[in-house]
């Protein structure tokens, strides 16, 4: 196991966790959620946090058993052993942590041109999108200590100012604008968990995080229930505070910039940039974030020879799986379009969540977790994976075949991987 000569304590570890989801899924996404589940949108965040909760209990148990820089990729090996299944959970969740990234990254590029009048070509676009990303390439590469530092900054910046935006929306709120005869059925609100689910995936990364602490089995469950904890009674705030001041077609019509807009009954146009530039600064933070737990993956995934070994090979304080996945992320902004995507990535990370949560059962007497609560955690993660599809193919079937593809790649790539390794351990037997 790595060991760390900068450790990273319990509120680097919460700002981390916080900096993952405080990103693109709240910004970028608030206006597809309502027009889904409407002015009821809090409560699809809060059953969101639910499910959150549950699977941060199990996972952080997990993680304080087996601390390790893989995260999930280790609970996977630990309960399934290191063979096909395990390999190819572990690329779904990687192909997924791409895309997530090339979302944000995408997001950020849809607000840093909003200050630049004349950057109506695509070409703008595509240079802020790309800049962010090999900016944070280059952060991560000073390792772990620079990641942290980078997080408690950013992470206090726009906590405080969504925070101040919540805290002013509610003072002024209108409460007809919340009254529950706006609501949309029921079954709206809770199938647009498809979209909300993923403002809080990001907190997984946490876990890879645990070789970096001095005491993992005690900080590591305890940052991942207060992360999600604090960005729940987050959202649920900001979503009183949008939809307290605006109408739910104004919502949706301001799609990636709900928040911004929601700023100017309160503040004017001061506080829609002040809460454009907070965007910039949580959509960066999100990449930061996710790029050091993607690393990590990787890292462990090449250890156990599920991918290449290049990407478990040092250079400067990280791996070169950092620049191979700054690669591919790259490679996804300029080749797809994303808009959808936010239901995939939903749903890919709750079905690796429910295959851990149900190898944790397997693991139980190890990890001293409660048999129930582990459950619990499962069967909301398949709860909320069944609400999706259902979603999905009413809405946005062709992302049930995205969804289906991954899984196909994922499979094909670890067989390609396997038989490649299989074909070089018989050839230095011959020799």
């Amino acid at each position: 196991m790595h060991t760390s000569q900068k450790p990273i304590g319990f509120w680097s570890a919460v700002a981390m966790g916080i900096g993952a989801m405080v990103g693109a899924g709240i910004f970028a996404l608030l206006g597809e959620a309502s027009a889904i589940s409407g002015s009821a949108v809090y409560l699809s965040f809060v059953a969101g946090g639910i499910i959150a909760l549950f699977s941060g209990y199990s996972l952080g148990k997990l993680g304080a058993r087996y601390p390790s820089s893989g995260g999930l990729i280790e609970y996977l090996s630990q309960a399934y052993g290191s063979g096909l299944f395990t390999g190819g959970m572990g690329i779904v969740l990687y192909l997924t942590a791409i895309v997530s990234l090339s979302l944000i990254a995408k997001a950020f590029g849809n607000y840093a041109i909003t200050f630049i009048p004349a950057a109506d070509s695509p070409l703008w676009h595509h240079l802020f999108s790309i800049g962010i990303i090999l900016l944070f390439v280059l952060i991560n590469l000073g390792g772990a200590k620079d990641v942290a530092i980078w997080e408690r900054i950013t992470v206090a910046v726009k906590f405080l100012v969504l925070v101040v935006l919540s805290v002013a929306g509610i003072w002024v709120l209108k409460p007809q604008l919340l009254s529950p005869s706006h609501y949309p059925p029921v079954n709206a609100i809770f199938f647009s968990l498809a979209i909300t689910f993923f403002a809080y995936e990001g907190f997984r990364v946490i876990t890879n995080v645990a070789e970096d602490m001095p005491d993992p089995g005690k900080t590591l469950p305890r940052a991942m229930l207060a992360a999600i904890l604090l960005v729940m009674l987050l959202y649920v705030a900001i979503a009183f505070a949008v939809f307290g001041n605006l109408p739910v077609a104004r919502v949706i019509a301001a799609k990636d910039f709900a928040l911004a807009e929601a700023a100017l009954p309160i503040f004017g146009s001061i506080g829609f940039y002040v809460i454009a530039v907070t965007a910039l600064i949580a959509t960066a933070s999100a990449i930061n974030a996710n790029l050091y737990a993607v690393t990590n993956v990787t890292y462990q995934l090449a250890k156990d020879g599920e991918l290449p070994s290049l990407f478990g090979r040092p250079i400067a304080h990280s791996r070169e799986g950092l620049i191979v996945s700054g690669v591919l992320i790259v490679i996804a902004l300029l080749l797809f379009d994303l808009s959808e995507i936010a239901a995939v990535g939903s749903v890919s990370i709750l079905f690796v969540h429910l295959i851990t949560h149900l190898g944790h059962l397997k693991l139980i007497a190890e990890t001293g977790a409660s048999r129930v609560m582990v459950l619990m955690a499962a069967l909301f993660s398949l709860l909320a994976i069944t609400l999706s599809f259902f979603y999905m193919a009413h809405h946005l079937s062709h992302t049930i075949t995205i969804f289906c593809g991954f899984l196909a790649v994922a499979v094909v790539t670890e067989l390609v991987l396997r038989k490649f390794s299989d074909k070089k351990i018989c050839s230095r037997v011959t020799d």
